[in-house]
């Protein structure tokens, strides 16, 4: 199972059979699974065989012999797409240049706080005409090493990087972050001298965090709110209280208010946090029933999964909740969405016969 990540999985029907074009992987929906299947590989697509069988489903119906069957190829980079991994500059990340002349607009990829470089959502933004950095901010062997793993400099530093790049317009960048990559995407979006971006997308974050420092003191705060976690019969952490209730001091909190000039895409309730004259300026997707984890389409929908945590490494199950039809429907919508929110942004305004555009 080279190509997935398997620290974490659910799937979402009675029975069934992935069979990639290197191995087979069977599983019962009702199980305690707890791995989740992310494309570690983006090089190579994920063949998967669909297969009809006679009857009722059982267990064991995977050893009869199929009705019919076909194969299906999900490929996560476009003909021409680039892959170049990044080092320099104390940066961990992967940038996905689309095909073509160039320049693109560029993007900053945040996830959240699992600590590894995860790729594949960048190669598919790459492959719809955006030059996009994924990037590894929060690797154990760093937080380890000495505090200076959490200073501020790493993701603004990607943006540097990525905005010199010859292949990007410089004037037209982005930001994207999923749960603590949406605190930093907020975070550099409002108070950053140094980054600039015409829009960003925030998915299931919040903008509560202390003021007074970045990475380190963010990670802190969330951790001394450990107390705030409730748990399922079944174990499973539930962290939804964790920034509960919204502080009033402006120490702790991501300044909503102030006068942003640049749209943003949330899949939650920040509106009442925008001035009256600015709600132009925000898109908000609300899905009812979808868990935390919402990721491009077509990615199985993760209920709970083991979690490693980002300081002490302690491993536990972490609830991200979601039902799996909603979340499924959900992730489709979300990014057809946001690709629309994202040419519209970052396309917008390009003079027609520009190099860039042929590239959409």
């Amino acid at each position: 199972w080279n190509d997935y990540d398997l620290d974490d999985w659910e799937s979402s029907s009675a029975y069934c059979i992935i069979q990639t074009n290197e191995n087979l992987f069977s599983f019962k929906a009702d199980s305690p699974c707890t791995h989740r299947m992310r494309k570690k590989n983006v090089l190579a697509p994920m063949v998967v065989t669909i297969s009809v069988y006679k009857g009722h489903l059982s267990e064991g119906f995977g050893n009869q012999e199929p009705l019919a069957g076909v194969e299906v190829e999900r490929w996560y980079m476009a003909p021409g797409v680039r892959r170049i991994p990044v080092t320099e500059d104390g940066l961990t990340g992967t940038l996905f240049l689309p095909s073509g002349p160039g320049p693109f607009p560029g993007l900053l990829d945040l996830w959240g706080g699992g600590i590894q470089l995860v790729e594949y959502r960048a190669a598919l933004l790459a492959s719809h005409g955006i030059a996009t950095m994924a990037l590894d901010y929060l690797t154990f062997a760093k937080l380890t090493q000495s505090h200076s793993s959490f200073e501020p400099s790493t993701p603004p530093t990607a943006f540097k990087f990525l905005q010199k790049h010859p292949k990007v317009l410089s004037s037209r960048m982005a930001m994207l972050g999923l749960s603590l990559g949406t605190s930093i995407t907020l975070r550099m979006a409002v108070c950053s001298e140094v980054t600039k971006f015409r829009c960003v997308v925030c998915i299931s974050g919040s903008h509560v965090q202390p003021m007074d420092g970045f990475l380190k003191e963010t990670v802190d705060y969330f951790l001394k709110n450990s107390g705030k976690t409730r748990f399922t019969k079944d174990d499973e952490a539930i962290w939804r209280d964790l920034l509960l209730p919204i502080p009033s001091d402006p120490s702790l909190k991501v300044d909503m208010e102030i006068e942003m000039f640049l749209p943003v895409l949330l899949t939650q309730d920040f509106i009442h946090y925008f001035k009256t004259g600015n709600s132009h300026l925000l898109t908000l997707l609300s899905y009812p029933k979808a868990g935390h984890l919402i990721e491009p389409p077509y990615t199985p929908h993760t209920r709970a999964s083991l979690f490693r945590d980002v300081r002490s490494r302690q491993t536990m199950m972490a609830l991200w909740g979601g039902q799996t039809l909603e979340h499924s429907r959900a992730q489709e919508d979300a990014w057809r969405k946001l690709l629309v929110f994202l040419r519209t942004n970052l396309y917008g305004g390009v003079k027609p016969g520009a190099s860039s555009l042929s590239n959409l």
